[in-house]
């Protein structure tokens, strides 16, 4: 397992998360009462069954969307104190995702996708920055290629080091191995373990593959809504 620091500062912190939505059955709960605390540096694995409300935990504790009761705390933020605008520019400063499906720029070369975040947060230096990450992820001569002439392991490699780039407080992963072989998959989460342990950057990530979840230093599960289990690997 991942050895992962716990002594760290608190950066995420879910406090009675509840989340309903409204159905033609009337109101339905897909999150009930969700409490917990991660520290900086720490790696997370959420793990459950189809339709265990995984997905909806990762969007409220990114603050994409916001609890119908309880609330999130992001590196200090009350998320549920702000509004749209003010949730984004959390985001921004402290958050960094990782999806199933790249979600790379397609005009743009590998660089230039990992300059991007840098380029809007006001880098002086995003290109020397990027270059820099570019190469730690291992695409060092790649990186003038579009993501139409890279694999899906590359893309995805391309796509942490964006998120890694701003140096986030916390790095969302939402089964960032989904649309690859079992290998390059197993690749993939090595480099970002490796990223992981070699900054604060604190790992959270949402899967269903349980020996990955089992690589990180602690496992919330889910089911039906609720918080069933939060097991800590050994120190």
């Amino acid at each position: 397992m991942e050895n992962q620091s716990t002594s760290g500062a608190t950066v995420l912190a879910a406090h009675n998360v509840s989340k309903e939505v409204s159905s033609p059955e009337g109101s339905l709960t897909i999150l009930d009462d969700v409490s917990f605390n991660i520290s900086a540096g720490e790696s997370i694995a959420v793990v459950g069954p189809s339709g265990a409300g995984k997905s909806t935990l990762l969007a409220l504790l990114a603050g994409l969307d916001l609890p119908t009761n309880g609330h999130v705390v992001l590196n200090g933020a009350n998320l549920s104190e702000l509004d749209e605008d003010g949730r984004a520019i959390v985001r921004a400063e402290s958050v960094g995702f990782v999806f199933q499906s790249f979600h790379l720029v397609p005009s743009l070369n590998a660089l230039e996708n990992v300059m991007l975040p840098l380029e809007l947060a006001g880098s002086e230096d995003a290109r020397g920055a990027a270059r820099n990450i570019i190469d730690k992820v291992g695409l060092g001569d790649r990186w003038s290629h579009y993501p139409a002439q890279l694999s899906g392991g590359e893309k995805q490699r391309v796509a942490i080091a964006r998120a890694f780039a701003t140096e986030p407080a916390v790095l969302f992963a939402d089964e960032p191995t989904g649309n690859l072989d079992s290998r390059t998959g197993s690749n993939i989460m090595e480099l970002m373990f490796d990223l992981n342990r070699s900054s604060s950057t604190t790992l959270l990530l949402v899967t269903h593959d349980l020996s990955l979840a089992e690589r990180c230093g602690r496992i919330l599960s889910l089911d039906a809504g609720r918080l069933v289990s939060d097991t800590r690997s050994a120190a």
